[in-house]
């Protein structure tokens, strides 16, 4: 991939490509049975938009999407998101991931997925406090130069198979979702392996095999000048059969549908 001789991230990369605004992401998550969170932060052409949530599986959703930037600890690997009622504290172990780079709207867009990431800290919501200490974390870094019009859904989650493996996914449709040297991937004991497209549900009750249990649900709808966005991504607990015959003993994580022209 790295032979294509494009630019990519750690590398700076254009802000324009034939007309197409660079747009890149770094979403961070800890998928888990007692609470799950996610803390994003995404340039379009440059304009910055940052987010978290909280989710608990009685249904409750503390969240933020705000223009202003996302605090950040000193140290490296460290993130430190504070408000008036969350606070939330993580460092990372993150390693290599899985790679992929596709071709997109007359451009091409790079994403690195890592799953299973050892996370420690802890999360502070309404004088309740929850520590975090285990391989519950998954990283999506994306950039490129998308399509104008981009549809995707997607999935991540951890868990257990059954007889104790441990098992992360990352599925999608819509983007670097070739027949082959896709993104999708499954992770048993830590170990990726790329799986055959799964279908999903239009909605997001199932993927491929999984069955999907909704705990509380991130949505937004925006219009901005030319600037049109539909997103749903709802955390929960899934059941079922990831790709390659692995029965889930446990699983969390989101399901996810985008629609957005930029």
């Amino acid at each position: 991939m790295r032979e294509l001789g494009l630019r990519l991230p750690p590398g700076r990369m254009a802000p324009l490509h034939r007309g197409r605004p660079l747009k890149r992401w770094r979403y961070v998550a800890v998928y888990g049975p007692e609470l799950m969170l996610c803390v994003g932060d995404a340039r379009v052409a440059g304009v910055p938009q940052r987010w978290w949530a909280v989710a608990l599986p009685d249904g409750t959703l503390f969240e933020r999407t705000t223009a202003r930037s996302v605090d950040r600890a000193p140290a490296p690997g460290w993130i430190l998101i504070a408000d008036a009622d969350v606070r939330i504290e993580l460092t990372l172990e993150e390693a290599d991931g899985v790679e992929v780079v596709s071709p997109h709207g007359g451009g091409w867009i790079w994403t690195r997925k890592q799953a299973g990431v050892h996370v420690r800290g802890r999360v502070v919501a309404s004088g309740r406090e929850w520590p975090i200490d285990g391989a519950l974390g998954f990283v999506d870094d994306s950039a490129g130069y998308h399509a104008r019009h981009t549809r995707w859904r997607w999935s991540a989650g951890i868990g257990r198979a059954r007889g104790g493996r441990a098992v992360a996914w990352n599925l999608v449709e819509g983007v670097h979702d070739g027949a082959e040297a896709s993104e999708r991937t499954v992770w048993v004991d830590g170990e990726p392996r790329e799986v055959g497209a799964q279908p999903f549900a239009a909605d997001l009750s199932r993927v491929g095999e999984l069955r999907f249990e909704e705990w509380c649900t991130r949505e937004d709808h925006t219009r901005r000048g030319p600037f049109r966005s539909h997103y749903r991504q709802p955390f929960g607990a899934f059941s079922g059969v990831l790709p390659g015959n692995v029965e889930l003993e446990s699983g969390y994580g989101v399901m996810e549908w985008h629609d957005v022209r930029w």
